[in-house]
């Protein structure tokens, strides 16, 4: 069940600085040899209490291998057969399920980030609508950031079914901040990932839920792209298989370095990989190419005719 872990020549470390929050709290597993982060890959059903029995071996796991933070995958919690049965499974973030990874959380001396919590807000009796809600526990079991989900997934593929987030979701706040959280859909809006490293982010985050048909064809190119254009750490917790009649996911969590490069991967099924991750190898590959200091917002677009038909060209004021 434990992932492959492939070393560059860079060594992947991650130094007591580790700023997916810009916090500099977390335990080192040695003197020698700073912190790993796992990423947890699972198959969520609609039975929250087995849900929560794997997710907990799979970060007791992760804490025993010396890690200091554990992803979760989007939907960790459940992924009910439709939505009203996400309406009836959903909770508040004061309710129990958080409670228990609370208690975890404190248990493990381990961060959590759980990647994509059905939250009740605080207009559920309005709008009878949840949030998709990226939760971040520090080692205390205190909530420390949320995200909640901008871009809903409402989408018809061919040979995997139609996705109508929005039927039981709520977009959050079109706001970010420096902590580098985003959920599934996201990644497809680079845009996002811009204004998070842009705020400071050198680690993103992706918890996901990806089906079975984009997953093959996007689910790496993807992550990779935005590893690429923002010189960051990607970190991707997936859901995998079978959740129940009317849903699969694809799996193949990972985790992919500012180079562009998959460091670590999950293999088939539930289960953990492993990576370190070298801030300082960030910032020297920032320096070597210093793509946001060569980054125009002075574009002007002049749409052109050739032969009938209407181009456009792109230029620089």
């Amino acid at each position: 069940r434990l992932g492959f872990i492939i070393r560059p020549p860079h060594q992947l470390l991650l130094r007591p600085a580790y700023t997916i929050h810009r916090l500099r709290t977390m335990a080192v597993s040695s003197s020698w040899e700073l912190p790993l982060v796992a990423v947890c890959q699972v198959t969520s059903t609609p039975d929250k209490e087995q849900n929560f029995k794997t997710c907990a071996e799979l970060i007791r796991e992760a804490a025993r291998l010396g890690a200091c933070l554990a992803f979760l995958p989007e939907a960790f919690d459940f992924i009910a057969r439709d939505p009203e049965e996400t309406q009836r499974l959903s909770e508040p973030l004061g309710g129990n399920l958080l409670e228990e990874y609370t208690q975890l959380a404190r248990e493990c001396g381990l961060w959590l980030s759980l990647g994509g919590f059905h939250e009740r807000g605080q207009d559920w009796e309005q709008t009878q609508k949840i949030y998709n809600c990226h939760v971040i526990l520090n080692n205390k079991g205190s909530v420390v950031a949320t995200y909640r989900k901008t871009h809903l997934c409402d989408v018809e593929i061919p040979g995997q079914g139609p996705m109508r987030e929005s039927n039981s979701t709520i977009p959050g706040p079109k706001y970010w901040s420096g902590i580098g959280l985003a959920i599934c859909y996201d990644m497809r809006f680079p845009e996002l990932s811009l204004a998070l490293v842009q705020a400071g982010a050198e680690i993103l985050t992706y918890p996901s839920a990806f089906g079975s048909v984009t997953g093959p064809a996007h689910w790496e190119v993807l992550l990779r792209a935005r590893a690429i254009e923002t010189q960051c750490y990607v970190v991707a917790a997936a859901q995998c298989g079978r959740h129940h009649e009317k849903r699969a996911s694809y799996g193949h969590s990972m985790v992919v370095d500012p180079w562009g490069t998959v460091v670590a991967r999950c293999s088939e099924g539930p289960g953990l990989c492993l990576a370190r991750i070298d801030l300082n190898y960030l910032q020297q590959l920032r320096k070597q190419l210093p793509v946001f200091q060569h980054r125009s917002n002075r574009f002007s677009i002049h749409p052109v005719c050739v032969c009938g038909y209407t181009h456009t060209t792109v230029g620089t004021d």
